[in-house]
């Protein structure tokens, strides 16, 4: 038996097979957990079906994230299936390309970055608010976080204010609704070549200067980043709320990459 054995997880996110959230269902579906996904669109749905597929699962929602209506729409036909939820996968993340590239105040916007904030970080307290009725004392909430949320990374612009926003976001949350027993954490994972990764701009020297500098001279996988997800999300860290969990191969801990003598 896997350490979700007898979960049920709802993931937000899956856009390809490079996908972090891809990563994390590969995981869950190997420790046990039983799925449900979303798709943003009918341009992503067929893929997503075969995804859920794949793992088992028949459970496929359209849901844009932008919209409150889509989200208590796929609580209310999830229900029709579940008593209950355990587990949610936080994986969407969203900013404009043209403000994802060049210096950070010439290309910001207002309207950039209020979808920046919008799609990457008060969507996941919106997924809180639509799936409150079905979760219950030891449910887990978890998104995805990355370097920039802290540190200034070249052309990541107005995503890193969204993932700090996301990141506050994971603490004011896991204080809202930790009385009810329920979890919320977060993942800073390093960088992936994922599909929303490459509209950001540099992104190869952004990997290749990771592995050069993190303590494990390497980048991570979605993998790797899934296997930690099933840790925060089962039982085993049933003690752990309100933290951001690095799988970045060190990378955070560095100040200045060794030199050679």
């Amino acid at each position: 038996m896997g350490i979700l054995s007898g979960k049920k997880a709802l993931i937000v996110g899956v856009a390809s097979k490079h996908s972090i959230a891809y990563g994390i269902a590969e995981s869950f579906a190997r420790e046990g957990a039983e799925m449900a996904f979303t798709y943003q669109n009918e341009k992503l749905q067929s893929r997503v079906e075969k995804f859920a597929a794949q793992w088992g699962s028949e459970l496929t929602f359209p849901c844009d994230v932008a919209s409150d209506e889509q989200i208590d729409q796929v609580f209310e036909e999830l229900g029709k299936h579940w008593d209950n939820i355990d587990i949610i996968i936080h994986a969407v993340g969203y900013a404009p390309a043209h403000e994802l590239d060049g210096n950070y105040v010439d290309v910001t916007t207002r309207e950039g970055f209020r979808t920046a904030h919008d799609i990457s970080s008060y969507s996941f307290v919106a997924l809180a608010k639509g799936a409150r009725k079905m979760m219950h004392e030891g449910s887990s909430l978890l998104t995805l976080s990355y370097l920039g949320a802290e540190r200034v990374l070249q052309n990541y612009n107005v995503m890193g204010l969204a993932k700090a926003s996301l990141e506050a976001n994971v603490r004011y949350m896991a204080a809202s609704l930790g009385k009810e027993g329920i979890r919320v954490n977060g993942i800073s994972a390093g960088p992936i070549k994922t599909l929303a990764a490459s509209g950001i701009k540099s992104f190869r020297r952004m990997l290749s200067e990771n592995a050069r500098q993190a303590p494990l001279r390497r980048n991570v996988t979605t993998e790797e980043v899934g296997n930690a997800a099933a840790f925060l999300s089962s039982d085993m860290a049933s003690g752990i709320t309100g933290e951001i969990l690095y799988v970045d191969g060190g990378f955070n801990i560095t100040g200045m990459a060794e030199m050679e003598v």
